[in-house]
């Protein structure tokens, strides 16, 4: 990644990843260590230690994340935060680490406490989670030096569609922030935030990277200088950047022994453990409900809303699965499935019968990852991620139009989400409350442990 960002016409800056894996509840492809990550700390392009999810470890003195913290310290590079709802005396010890920015702020509570607290705060607008309006009001003359513009994550559909920084930028506006103050949320503040010298501002002694654009109140660039040279006009580079060499990434990580994987649950007890989606948000709440059962299996209830939802191992070849339930997702027949699922990327799916499950688990394995849509053992919509199950090889505007033909897909088949497969994709992450599923199970994040499917049984 960081060759293949070389000589290109713009700035592509990384962070190292702090959480590979983000738990030790899931099972991932890799474990990123202390010693791993001090080959990379040292580079340029490397500007921080990305968000440390593992904020138990932080308050509880994990030596490993600790380890870390003090590399990147070490190297005077700042460390990223990723502390969703802590406060109080928690946020405190996580603080006390020396973390300094936070972007999953979803209240302007929230981001008050965390704000006068000493963090810079990351103000999110992505595709699957919007926090800007709940946000807004923390934004004043006071405050703006220590807030910066974020996606995490944006769609093809709405970087095309709509825009990115630049789309947060104008709906700040629209909303009442004074211009000025919005770009330099989006420019200067991120520059001195990570440290980047001689950018993020037009001056003597500055890199000559320039938006064009006529209205200050509706910004919509026309030209895009970088270096002083022209490189973008009208919405169309006006050169290529280097064709970077033959990636080396791994491709097609999908050890997953498909045709044998079961995903019937025997039920044990009647009442039962449910994620519930809120929509345009990664955060879910925890819900306990009485299972639908049939021939002493717990099933799908469409009359509730209720799906099977899994998770599949597809690193070790062991075929290791978490099974359960989801409300929100709002398919009425079929499943969708993604390899994209934060952040070890299992394989996730969801969906109305066992049927349709496997048969989207089958496909997707076939296709060596990526997204898909299925019912009555039909393909209906496919996007095939051939770069380790995470990344296309084709130029934005195809992958856009798969995607389009995946939501269409999805919500032909019942769902009322803005994007089901950006939601499906956060249901795996279990750094961010309230529950959670990986391959090892469901997962209370409040409590950052495994529980039991079943709501009056203990453990996992």
């Amino acid at each position: 990644m960081l060759d293949s960002a070389e000589n290109q016409p713009m700035n592509v800056f990384y962070s190292l990843p702090s959480c590979v894996p983000a738990t030790n509840m899931e099972t991932s492809g890799a474990n990123l260590d202390a010693g791993r990550l001090k080959k990379f700390i040292g580079n340029p392009k490397i500007l921080a230690l990305a968000e440390m999810m593992n904020y138990p470890g932080v308050i509880y003195n994990d030596q490993e994340v600790l380890n870390k913290i003090h590399l990147a310290h070490s190297y005077n590079k700042p460390v990223d935060g990723h502390s969703p709802g802590v406060s109080g005396k928690g946020l405190a010890a996580y603080l006390s680490a020396e973390i300094m920015s936070d972007h999953e702020c979803t209240s302007f509570e929230e981001a008050r406490e965390k704000l006068e607290s000493g963090m810079f705060i990351m103000i999110r607008e992505g595709t699957g989670a919007k926090n800007l309006e709940a946000i807004f009001p923390l934004i004043n003359e006071r405050t703006y030096n220590r807030m910066m513009w974020c996606t995490d994550d944006r769609h093809p559909q709405d970087i095309l569609d709509y825009g990115h920084i630049d789309y947060i930028i104008r709906k700040a506006v629209k909303m009442g922030l004074d211009p000025v103050m919005a770009i330099q949320m989006a420019t200067i503040n991120p520059a001195r935030y990570f440290g980047i010298k001689r950018l993020g501002a037009i001056g003597p002694g500055y890199q000559a990277d320039m938006v064009v654009f006529s209205d200050l109140n509706n910004i919509r660039t026309t030209r895009v200088y970088h270096k002083g040279r022209l490189v973008a006009e009208n919405g169309g580079m006006t050169g290529n950047g280097n064709e970077p060499e033959e990636s080396s990434i791994p491709t097609k990580i999908m050890n997953i022994p498909a045709r044998n994987m079961d995903f019937s649950i025997k039920a044990k007890t009647g009442k039962i453990n449910v994620i519930g989606v809120i929509e345009n948000q990664v955060v879910t709440s925890r819900i306990i409900l009485d299972a639908k059962i049939e021939n002493g299996l717990i099933v799908s209830d469409l009359s509730r809303d209720i799906l099977k939802i899994a998770v599949v191992e597809r690193y070790t070849g062991k075929g290791g699965a978490g099974i359960g339930f989801v409300r929100g997702m709002g398919l009425k027949k079929g499943a969708i499935a993604s390899t994209v699922a934060h952040d070890s990327h299992n394989l996730i799916i969801t969906g109305v019968s066992d049927n349709d499950m496997k048969f989207a688990l089958e496909t997707i394995v076939s296709m060596g990852g990526g997204l898909v849509a299925v019912a009555d053992g039909k393909v209906l919509a496919s996007l095939a991620l051939p770069i380790a199950g995470l990344m296309s090889d084709l130029s934005i505007l195809k992958i856009r139009k798969k995607l389009d033909e995946l939501v269409k897909a999805s919500h032909d088949l019942g769902s009322t989400l803005n994007d089901p497969f950006m939601t499906l994709g956060f249901l795996a992450l279990p750094v961010i409350p309230s529950l959670k599923i990986t391959d090892k199970g469901i997962v209370d994040v409040e409590k950052f442990e495994k529980i039991s499917l079943f709501a009056d049984q203990t453990g996992s």
